[in-house]
């Protein structure tokens, strides 16, 4: 029983992280500008999902059955 509380233990402390602003240790110097940049973006920029990470939901609701329009691609199941 105590051989299995120690790595459980352990495992649950190695779990807890800190969480903070990025920054750059010291005496090192920032990643270049990628080709074309204007100017390099902040941590916080690169941090930030766009909305393509993160979608907005549709909340689109089908209000009536529509029939759907006739598909000339749609085949029946070959055997």
């Amino acid at each position: 029983m105590r051989a299995l509380i120690l790595p459980v233990l352990i495992l649950s402390l190695a779990g807890c992280g800190a969480r903070g602003k990025l920054k750059l240790p010291d005496g090192e110097a920032p990643p270049p500008p990628a080709y074309g940049a204007t100017v390099t973006p902040t941590p916080e920029a690169l941090t930030t999902p766009t909305t393509q990470q993160r979608p907005q939901r549709s909340d689109e609701i089908l209000r009536n059955s529509e029939e759907r329009p006739n598909d000339p691609f749609q085949l029946p199941p070959q055997h």
